[in-house]
């Protein structure tokens, strides 16, 4: 049993579809409680206060989200519905500490301005950076469905830039692999950003540099792998986000796993970055994002 306690925190609605989903057969699978969270209270769009919680909201909220996923979760075991008050991403972070959740599964940002968040801001959504930020547990973020056929994660993608946030999600990874017995592939793209017109240095020392890397990624894998399906290190040279894109697709990944932010900012200056937003929001697969303080010391009384 991979989780045990499973947050799906959402708003029932055809958006969230996906998500709910999505942690319903990850409980489903791992024989883990699934606790069905909604938090309403105030709601923002664009910096814009849009309604308080009027009274007999929680009650009526409750009913609405056991009739909506009444049938979603028909045949689970051990499935609570949790409504409460108050700013969602605080309720969902104390919630979540409070039941010592193992993961978070959360869909994309209220449907009325979704698409302007993720063109202009670049971003996935104010409560998903909250979460993600302070969460003491991984971030499960779907945006789109996994195929049906596949009960659990068969090729899992994990992105590395070689940081120590990066460090402990390729940990996490290995350990998923290992337990659903997954292929494990890892990948760093050697960010050509920078320079004149976006030139940053001659081509044959992009290539060293990805040779480099492949041999990095080989060497901190290396007598790690038992149990793990199949192994590839890769690198080449792109856009970041896009790369990891592409990696995935052409891994046919069911999973991408990332770190909640590049480089070792303290947890209090850390936001959600740039890279893993774009990837959860255009990857055809689910996206976990990693938050390395979090859960460092449990994964190396793991790995031990």
């Amino acid at each position: 049993m991979f989780f045990k306690k499973i947050l799906l925190a959402v708003t029932p609605s055809p958006e969230s579809d996906y998500a709910a989903r999505e942690a319903i057969e990850l409980a489903r699978e791992n024989g883990a409680k699934l606790y069905v969270f909604h938090a309403c209270g105030v709601e923002y769009g664009w910096g814009q206060v849009r309604h308080l919680v009027p009274c007999g909201e929680v009650e009526k909220m409750k009913n609405h989200l056991e009739e909506y996923y009444r049938k979603m979760t028909d045949g689970l075991q051990d499935v609570t519905f949790e409504v409460t008050p108050g700013l969602p991403h605080n309720e969902i972070l104390r919630f979540a500490r409070k039941k010592k959740i193992d993961l978070i599964v959360m869909g994309p940002h209220a449907s009325e301005h979704i698409e302007c968040r993720s063109t202009i801001w670049g971003a996935a959504g104010s409560c998903l950076e909250k979460v993600s930020q302070k969460a003491r547990c991984p971030v499960y973020i779907v945006t789109r469905p996994r195929p049906l056929h596949k009960d659990h994660p068969l090729q899992i993608v994990v992105a590395t830039d070689f940081s120590r946030p990066a460090s402990h999600a390729l940990q996490f990874a290995r350990r998923m692999a290992r337990t659903y017995k997954a292929g494990l592939h890892v990948f760093h793209a050697v960010d050509v950003k920078g320079g004149y017109q976006g030139i940053r240095e001659d081509q044959e020392s992009i290539e060293q540099e990805c040779e480099e890397a492949v041999k990095r990624i080989e060497k901190t894998c290396a007598n790690r792998l038992a149990g793990v399906d199949s192994f590839t290190a890769q690198a080449w040279e792109g856009t970041p986000y896009q790369e990891i894109i592409k990696c995935a697709r052409w891994k046919h990944a069911d999973l991408i796993i990332m770190a909640h932010h590049s480089g070792d900012a303290p947890e209090d200056e850390a936001f959600m970055g740039s890279t893993v937003v774009r990837v959860a929001l255009r990857a055809h697969c689910p996206v976990m994002s990693v938050n390395y303080q979090a859960i460092a010391g449990k994964l190396r009384e793991e790995e031990q």
